[in-house]
């Protein structure tokens, strides 16, 4: 079982050193990936909560904020070599298509292949609207968006016309070492996520699922895989990051049950918490790695 960490960095407690220190760790005791969430801005008030708290809000340190994603990934790929580096979700439909692919097309550049770009369409509604996207819309333009990624990664000149989007004679360089292009890993338990994991997709990461909720996610990404005339297997691969309280014992029934990656939960970031944590990955690596 490969096993790696999902982190959220926030100001003002992670910083440069830290993250360095943070990758390099994570590399020597055996990890596989370290896994970054996305938020650009937050909101004291919010049409849906937050589904990760108690409160409905995310949590941060007093005047922090969460860090960049694609920013903080050029920190831990100078500090490491090894480490796969993916993101637990990025928020495909607001953002800009061409920046994105370009951005995450440098990065698998710079780290020599070890990019994994998780993606979903997002619970924070004020998010996507002062993103300036339309909310109602974001899962077809989500489509769109991955239809082009696709395109702007494997051909030299590409034109693309689209509901929501429209390019012509474009070219983006450099392309992603891996081939055809950079994993794509969707997010997401609704129909729509599960169709477009077996259209895009290169796996599905189910965030904060146990063995049981994970079983009945896969069994109903296969019938949708099914459909697309594909299966899990060597090109299709199930990542889950489970509940926080996590032990051997669970990653082998998350082993029984055909998961690929557990990307465990960091928690918190104070140094004393990270020395606690990192000690039990350290031992999972070891059990179950």
């Amino acid at each position: 079982m490969k096993i790696g960490v999902f982190a959220t960095f926030m100001s003002p407690i992670a910083n440069t050193q830290m993250i360095m220190d943070f990758g390099r760790r994570a590399e020597e005791i055996g990890l596989d990936s370290v896994w970054l969430g996305e938020h650009v801005v937050l909101f004291n008030e919010m049409e849906f909560p937050y589904p990760g708290s108690p409160d409905g809000k995310i949590p941060v340190p007093e005047g922090g904020g969460l860090l960049e994603t694609v920013a903080t990934f050029g920190v831990l790929a100078a500090a490491t070599t090894k480490l796969r580096l993916g993101t637990g979700i990025a928020l495909v439909p607001q953002r800009n298509p061409i920046y994105t692919a370009k951005e995450f097309a440098t990065l698998d550049y710079l780290t020599n292949g070890r990019m994994d770009l998780g993606v979903g369409v997002g619970w924070c509604k004020e998010e996507v609207i002062a993103c300036g996207y339309d909310w109602s819309t974001r899962g077809k333009r989500c489509d769109e968006f991955l239809e082009l990624f696709q395109k702007l990664w494997t051909e030299d000149e590409v034109s693309y016309e689209g509901k929501f989007l429209s390019v012509e004679k474009v070219r983006l360089d450099p392309k992603p070492v891996q081939k055809p292009h950079l994993p794509i890993i969707v997010g997401g338990y609704a129909d729509a996520a599960y169709r477009r994991a077996a259209r895009f997709g290169a796996g599905w990461y189910g965030f904060n699922t146990d063995p049981e909720a994970s079983l009945k996610a896969m069994n109903r990404l296969d019938s949708f895989l099914a459909e697309a005339g594909r299966e899990r297997g060597d090109d299709f691969e199930i990542i889950i990051t489970p509940p926080y309280q996590v032990n051997a014992e669970m990653i082998e029934q998350y082993a029984q049950i055909g998961v690929d990656r557990i990307v465990v939960q960091l928690g918190g970031q104070r140094p004393e918490q990270i020395d606690k944590r990192f000690a039990m990955l350290e031992s999972l690596v070891r059990e179950c790695g």
